[in-house]
């Protein structure tokens, strides 16, 4: 009887593990949802780029008559009429952009640097206090500012310039938090000691001790400014009136306004908009192994 009830529980034990194991585990069944998110998260996001990316190729007829994605022959043609628009306006937009976002960045980057570094690492009165103000500047939206930025420029006789764009690009409040963050986790407070007890001046802990450590966040930083001054519209909207002066989102923008009565004008509007996406992907691509950095290698080196 015992034998019995033993073979008779080693069955029953035998199926449930059989079942068990013919079925996924709950966890990874649990795990697969990230996954799933991502994967329609960036589907979301890149369909729009692919219709641009298609849509680009295809002529004025074809736009509008062919499957959304079916590739078109229109390309060439496309490319040479953007670029024989009013000689060539396109591609002075596109170094405006160039121009406000890469200078505007940098500058941007090297304050942003500064400040970060200096509410990190010194303690002296009013700091938090100075801190607070600055992150209320990364909740506050853009629209608000553009208004009193423009009559502050106004007063200086500044607007219609390319200062117009630049200047009030110059402190990121976000990228101060971000630097600020980055320096207090990447350079350890022994280093900045051992430094001054080797006789180092402060400029020179921070240019060649603390600057290599903070250079991925550097980078991080960099990159968002650059990206949200490329893509900016509001601000020139307001500041600009001379379409020379344009960066390419507002000259596209003007583009697409006079589509409206030259139907003509639209491809040139989707392959100017394709064009204006490849300088940030190959920025992207550039700039990205700098993430890799050590983040002691400045300490080791100097």
């Amino acid at each position: 009887m015992s034998s019995l009830a033993v073979g008779k529980a080693d069955t029953a034990a035998g199926t449930t593990s059989g079942a068990a194991q013919s079925r996924p585990p709950l966890r990874r069944r649990i795990a697969l949802v990230p996954t799933i998110t991502l994967l329609l998260g960036a589907a979301y996001c890149l369909l729009p780029v692919a219709w641009v990316v298609i849509a680009a190729t295809k002529s004025g007829s074809e736009l509008f008559s062919t499957f959304t994605f079916l590739p078109g022959t229109g390309f060439a043609d496309n490319f040479s009429d953007l670029s024989a628009y009013r000689d060539g306006v396109y591609w002075q937009w596109m170094g405006n952009s160039a121009l406000y976002a890469g200078l505007g960045a940098l500058l941007s980057t090297v304050v942003s640097a500064f400040s970060g570094y200096a509410l990190a690492i010194y303690r002296f009165p009013g700091r938090e206090t100075l801190f607070n103000v600055l992150l209320t500047g990364v909740l506050m939206p853009p629209v608000i500012l553009a208004i009193p930025q423009y009559l502050l420029l106004a007063k200086a006789d500044l607007t219609d310039s390319y200062l117009a764009v630049l200047l009030p690009q110059l402190l990121s409040p976000y990228g101060v938090y971000l630097s600020r963050i980055y320096a207090a986790a990447a350079v350890p407070a022994d280093v900045v000691e051992a430094g001054r007890m080797d006789g180092a001046s402060e400029w020179r802990i921070f240019t060649r001790v603390a600057l290599p450590m903070m250079v991925p966040g550097m980078v991080t930083v960099f990159l968002f400014q650059f990206v949200a001054i490329w893509n900016n519209f509001l601000l020139p909207y307001i500041m600009l009136s001379d379409d020379e002066k344009f960066p390419i989102t507002l000259g596209l923008y003007t583009l697409l306004e006079q589509g409206a009565n030259t139907p003509a004008l639209y491809t040139l509007v989707i392959t100017g908009a394709f064009l204006a996406v490849i300088p940030l992907v190959a920025l992207f691509l550039v700039i990205q192994r700098f993430w890799s950095l050590d983040l002691l290698s400045g300490a080791v080196k100097s």
